[in-house]
Order: structure tokens, then C-alpha cells, then sequence
């Protein structure tokens, strides 16, 4: 049965990480599974906190198409520092302007994408029984975000675990991208039999090019053949922690260790650790690549390095992950042991955990795993097959597009609960606020 359904997500393509492939292609698996799919949708603006080029004049909505995906783009600001209450504010526009952007006949199924927390309400405003139900996909926790990152402070981040708590325990279904997700979303109050685990996939394939491919790549970046190269790919924001990548990389240099950090990419603390890394020869910052090239950089890296901020614990669980095992190189995670991220490296085999926040573990876990082909191999190859076998776009299209058809079956008869109190949530927009309880025309 052709459904149709309207999902509400904050990022979509041409953005090429984070959030955005996710979306864009849970909405391109809907629409191959024959269902009428309408995306709302920002500006495209993430990684680089900037709106880009061809979006920058945009006001208002705009309409597009991605195939057989019918997009609609709302303009909102995008804050210089994606931190706290600008972001807060950023997200409330985009909510307010997701709630009224569909118009035509009520869709069967609408999905929200996490965050934007707030989109969750404006999504919450089509729920009706026996009518049209509401799913929510949590790629972030965005109440434990706040608290171990320290964005808002401990006002903040109760408000936000408050509004959290309010907003999904009204959906109809709700996913999990890892079972760590699952425990925390019951921790909020979400019914177990209402939580659906589907796994990121790997968007990145297999590097298949030869070693002359990925030696010109090393020659035209500087890397010598001497040298363990440590990448890390991807978003440089607070929950990364990066400052330890520097630190690991000044250690270097201290003590004459052949190797070089490099941070490839961009993000809102880039600017701040190229000034805190000035003078370290050990490291080196590349800009964003084309896909192509990106992924031959992986591939020509030594070693891949994921690292979060001391604190983060379960609020994500990084997406560069589906990405580094493709790559089939040896990854090295400084993270809690309690992260979802702790758990991916040692399911897979594919990597090494060490303390976030010690340089020096994270640096002597580079130089073992780089220094030893064979071990490196090993695990690279473990990683390469888990991407294969656990991170598959072939299962997750499958499930969500069950998923949907279940929520579709169900068509919101499970009788709304009154909404919790939001006492100490003043930071929330009330106007926002008021979205999860408007109903849609």
C-alpha cells in the first residue's frame, strides 16, 4: 500500500556528513518502496556552520526534488557559535516554519528527525488517531547533549531532558540508532515495545583503488612514508574534544615520535584549536574534501582516530564510525567505556579504546597500531566486516520501511498522554512549546 508520509529533519543532502546522508536516505528508501515522501528541511549548512553557496539569498520556502523525493527547504538562521541558545534559536525557527510547511492532504505517517528536538513538536502537531501517526528517529540524545557538554549549564540541560521526555513519550514509535539508545530512551519514559533499534548504515564503500592511488593521495598531502598518519575525519565541535588531538600531537614532538595528527574537516572549534595548535609540527588541518577524495584519505591514513570530550558518554553515537570501518583501517577511540562508541570498537574488532582526555594514551595506541602492519590489518579488515554484515543499507532500508508500515497500522491510536509539566523549562520558547499541543488543520 502506498503511503504518504512527511518527515521533518533539520539536515538533508547536499550536506555530506552527520545527520544528512541518514535522513536523505531513509526518505530515498521510502519513496523506492513506492510511498509519496515529502521532506521538510533547512538550508544546507552543516559541517561548516555556514549556509552554502547557492542557499545564501534564500528566504522564505523553497521547493526542490531529490528524484522522487519532494523537498520543501525552509530559511533559517544559522548561528556563528552552534552552541547554546543560538542553536536553541536556529532550531525553534526551523521548527516553527516545519510546522506549517506541508500543505495538502494529511499524510499518513510523519517522522521527525532528533535532533532537532523542537522539530519533534512541530511533527507532534499531525498526530491524530485513527488518522496519522508520528515516528521519531533519534540520531542524538538531545537532553544528555546539553548535560555533557555543559551547553546550557544544569538549568539547561534539565529543561532539555524535560521537553525531551515530554515530546517522545507522545509518539507513536520511536528508533534507535544502538541499543545504548534504547536503555536511555526507556530511562525517559518511552515504552519499550514503542522503541524500534535500526542502525546507522555505512554510506561510505569500500575503498577499492591501488596502492599508487593511495600513495599520490599521501604524496599530494604531504604525508611522508616515514610517518604514522592519525586521521580524524569529520565534525571539529565541542563534543569531540579535539584539544586532546593537539595535545597528542605536541607530546610528539616533545618526544620526537614519527608521526602526524591530522584534522581533516571543518566545524565550530576549528578556528580555536588551529590558534591552541600553533607551533605544533606534528599536526596539520585539511579542509573538507570531495567524497572521492575523502575516502581515499581514510584509506591512505595509518591510523583513524574518533575522539569525544571527557563526560560525553551517551548522547550520540558518532556517525564517522560506519564511515572508518569501510575504510578497513585500525581505529583508535578515546571515549568513555561506557559509549556507545566503546561498544562499536569492541563488537567490531576494528579498533582500540583508550581514556578520552590523555594524550598519551591516545598517542602510544596511535604508534602500536601503526607500527605494526600486521595487527593494523587485522582490524581493519574487522572493520570492513562489520560495516558489511551490521551496518548494512540493504537491512536498514527494510526496517525502515517495516517500521513505517507499522506505524501506518497502528495510525495513532494509542490515546495521547497529557503533556509533563515543563516547570523549570523558561529557556524553551513558549511558542514552541505550544506546538506539542496545536493541533494540525
Amino acid at each position: 500500500m502506498s503511503l504518504s508520509v512527511l518527515i521533518l529533519g533539520l539536515n538533508y543532502a547536499p550536506e555530506p556528513t552527520g545527520i544528512a546522508p541518514y535522513t536523505t536516505g531513509t526518505a530515498r528508501f521510502l519513496a523506492d518502496a513506492g510511498h509519496h515522501v515529502h521532506v521538510v528541511t533547512g538550508l544546507p549548512h552543516y559541517p561548516h556552520w555556514e549556509i552554502a553557496a547557492g542557499y545564501r539569498r534564500a528566504r522564505g520556502v523553497l521547493h526542490e526534488r531529490d528524484g522522487d523525493v519532494r523537498l520543501t527547504r525552509i530559511a533559517h538562521p544559522v548561528p556563528a557559535d552552534p552552541g547554546g541558545a543560538e542553536r536553541i534559536r536556529m532550531e525553534a525557527a526551523f521548527a516553527a516554519g516545519a510546522a506549517r510547511a506541508h500543505r495538502g492532504a494529511r499524510p499518513d505517517v510523519v517522522l521527525a528527525v532528533s535532533p532537532a528536538l523542537l522539530t519533534v513538536g512541530a511533527a507532534l502537531r499531525w498526530r491524530a488517531p485513527g488518522r496519522t501517526a508520528v515516528g521519531v528517529i533519534t540520531q542524538d540524545l538531545y537532553g544528555r547533549a546539553i548535560a555533557e557538554t555543559g551547553a546550557l549549564g544544569g538549568r539547561g540541560a534539565r529543561a532539555a531532558a524535560t521537553l525531551e521526555r515530554a515530546l517522545l513519550t507522545r509518539a507513536d514509535g520511536v528508533v534507535a540508532i544502538h541499543e545504548s539508545f534504547r536503555r536511555s530512551l526507556g530511562e525517559l519514559g518511552v515504552e519499550n515495545r514503542r522503541i524500534t533499534t535500526i542502525r546507522n548504515w555505512s554510506h561510505v564503500s569500500p575503498v577499492r583503488a591501488g596502492g599508487a592511488d593511495l600513495l599520490a593521495l599521501r604524496r599530494r598531502r604531504g604525508w611522508r612514508d616515514d610517518e604514522v598518519v592519525a586521521l580524524h575525519a569529520g565534525n571539529m565541535g565541542a563534543k569531540q574534544g579535539l584539544e586532546n588531538v593537539v595535545e597528542a600531537a605536541r607530546l610528539a614532538d616533545a618526544t620526537g615520535a614519527v608521526v602526524r595528527f591530522v584534522l581533516l574537516g571543518t566545524g565550530a572549534r576549528r578556528a580555536a584549536l588551529e590558534a591552541y595548535g600553533v607551533g605544533v609540527e606534528r599536526l596539520q588541518f585539511l579542509d573538507p574534501l570531495p567524497a572521492s577524495e575523502f575516502e581515499l584519505a581514510m584509506a591512505a591514513a595509518d591510523v583513524l582516530v574518533l575522539n569525544e570530550k571527557p563526560g560525553v558518554e551517551e548522547m550520540c553515537v558518532p556517525s564517522k564510525l560506519t564511515s572508518y570501518f569501510a575504510a578497513g583501517r585500525p581505529v583508535v577511540a578515546a571515549t568513555s567505556p561506557r559509549s556507545a562508541a566503546s561498544a562499536e570498537i569492541e563488537a567490531s574488532g576494528g579498533g582500540v579504546r583508550v581514556d578520552p582526555g590523555t594524550p598519551e594514551e591516545l598517542l602510544g595506541a596511535v604508534l602500536r597500531c601503526g607500527l605494526d602492519p600486521a595487527t593494523a590489518g587485522t582490524m581493519g579488515l574487522r572493520g570492513q566486516l562489520f560495516a558489511r554484515d551490521a551496518l548494512s543499507a540493504v537491512a536498514a532500508r527494510g526496517a525502515y520501511v517495516d517500521w513505517v508500515a507499522d506505524l501506518a497500522a497502528g495510525r495513532g491510536r494509542r490515546r495521547p498522554t497529557a503533556l509533563p509539566t515543563l516547570a523549570g523549562a523558561s529557556e524553551v520558547p513558549t511558542d514552541v512549546r505550544a506546538l506539542v499541543t496545536e493541533d494540525a488543520s
